[in-house]
């Protein structure tokens, strides 16, 4: 399941990607070769179809991302920490304890 919505999110970014770029911008970018499709996505050309391709795509890539983060959490409850072993078999040195690690402050001097 998590290597097929990996291949849906790689394909996701791309057509993210591709529909970007075909986008109008103030100097044209790859809008430009697009001309001639105006009669095909109505008056206003592919600006309305291509913004909200963008937004389809866009929010499908969140859904899947969120799903695919879910399914990995799930999938592994163990860290990979949990499974090393030293390469000599060394016990791990434990924490020092904090009995007595400090020094107690002097009293103050009694007055008579």
């Amino acid at each position: 399941m998590t290597s097929t919505l990996l291949i849906v999110q790689i394909a996701l970014a791309i057509a993210i990607t591709i529909s970007v770029l075909l986008q109008k911008s103030s100097s044209i970018g790859l809008g430009a070769y697009s001309g001639s499709n105006e009669s095909v996505f109505g008056a206003k050309g592919p600006t309305g179809f291509l913004a909200k391709a963008t937004f389809t795509l866009a929010l499908l890539f969140i859904v899947n991302t969120l799903a695919l983060g879910y399914l990995y959490t799930s999938q592994n409850s163990a860290s990979v920490a949990d499974t090393i072993v030293p390469a000599n078999n060394a016990a791990v040195p434990a924490a020092p304890t904090k009995e007595n690690s400090t020094p107690t402050a002097p009293s103050a001097p009694k007055t008579k």
